[in-house]
C-alpha cells in the first residue's frame, strides 16, 4: 500500500508538470472506486488552473482556482504523468488532461483509491478533519510522543500506525523505525522511557526521509509519477526479511502478526 513516502514522491513527481496548467478535461473511465466518483466532477473542474500540488498524510491535494481535488492512491494505485495520446490499460480509471498536452493518469487495479472534489477548506473534509500531526511537523517531537504514550497500553507499533496520533507511518515504516530505535514492536506504549521515545521520534523522521530520497518502496504495484519503482526496499532492515540474518548483529529476523498486519523485528537488537 502506498504510504507517506510514496505519496510524497508522487506529489514531487507531478508538481512540475501540473502546477500552473489548466485542466482541459477530466475523463472518468471507471467511477466505481472506494467511493463512487461524483458524476458532475468533470464539468466542475474543466477549465480550472492547478495552483498547488500538496499532500496531507497519504492524500494528494490538487488545489484549483476553485476548490480542491482530493486523491487517495488506495492499496495499489499510482498517478503518472504521460503523453496525452498514451493508450489506456485495463486498470487506468481516471485521466486528467492538461493544456500542455500531458495527462495525469490514475491506475488502480484493486479500486480502493478515491477521488473527491472539495469546494471549501480541504482540511475540514471528513477524510482529513481528524488527522493527527505530520511526522515532519514541529508538533511531532519527543515531547508530543511522550504525552500520547503515557496512558496507552496498546503496542507501540499499533500506536505509530494510528492516524489520529501521527499520520503517514504505515506498516513498512513502523517496522523500520522501531528497528532503528531499538524498540520491540509489542512493547506497551506506556512502558517506553523518555530516552526511547526520543529515539523513536527521530527514527520515524529519519526512515521516512530516507524513503522519500529514494522514491519510496516498491514491493508489488507502486511506481512513481514517471513510472519508476521506489528503491527503499534495498535499504529495509527488517520488513519482509523473516528468517534472514539481521544486517547489524546477524541474528535471525523474526515475524509475528499484529492487528492483522505482519511485524518483523530482531530480538537481539530490539528490547
Amino acid at each position: 500500500m502506498p504510504e507517506l513516502p510514496e505519496v510524497e514522491t508522487t506529489r514531487r513527481g507531478i508538481e512540475p508538470h501540473a502546477v500552473g496548467r489548466r485542466i482541459v478535461a477530466l475523463h472518468v473511465h471507471e467511477p466505481r472506486l472506494r467511493w463512487r466518483v461524483q458524476e458532475d466532477l468533470p464539468a466542475r473542474v474543466a477549465g480550472l488552473r492547478i495552483l498547488h500540488a500538496k499532500r496531507r498524510a497519504k492524500y494528494l491535494l490538487l488545489e484549483l482556482e476553485s476548490g480542491t481535488l482530493l486523491l487517495h492512491l488506495g492499496m495499489s494505485g499510482s498517478l503518472r504523468v504521460l503523453p496525452g495520446d498514451t493508450p489506456r490499460l485495463i486498470h487506468d480509471h481516471i485521466d486528467l488532461l492538461l493544456d500542455s498536452g500531458s495527462l495525469l493518469r490514475f491506475n488502480d487495479p484493486r479500486r480502493f483509491g478515491s477521488l473527491h472534489y472539495v469546494a471549501g477548506d480541504p482540511n475540514e473534509h471528513p477524510l482529513l478533519a481528524k488527522l493527527a500531526p505530520e511526522p515532519f511537523d514541529d508538533e511531532f517531537n519527543a515531547d508530543y510522543l511522550w504525552r500520547v504514550t503515557r496512558r496507552r497500553k496498546v503496542a507501540i507499533k499499533q500506536l505509530l500506525m494510528n492516524s489520529r496520533l501521527v499520520v503517514g507511518v504505515g506498516n513498512i515504516y513502523a517496522n523500520e523505525a522501531l528497528y532503528r530505535a531499538r524498540i520491540r514492536p509489542r512493547r506497551q506504549s506506556r512502558s517506553l522511557s523518555r530516552q526511547e521515545v526520543s529515539r523513536l521520534a527521530r527514527a520515524v523522521r529519519t526512515v521516512l526521509a530516507m524513503a522519500i530520497r529514494v522514491g519510496g518502496t516498491t514491493l508489488r504495484d507502486y511506481v512513481g509519477a514517471d513510472g519508476s519503482p521506489g528503491y527503499f526496499r534495498q535499504k529495509l532492515y527488517v520488513y519482509e526479511r523473516a528468517g534472514k540474518p539481521c544486517r547489524t548483529c546477524r541474528a535471525t529476523i523474526r515475524q509475528l502478526t499484529q492487528g492483522q498486519r505482519s511485524t518483523y523485528y530482531c530480538a537481539t537488537c530490539q528490547k
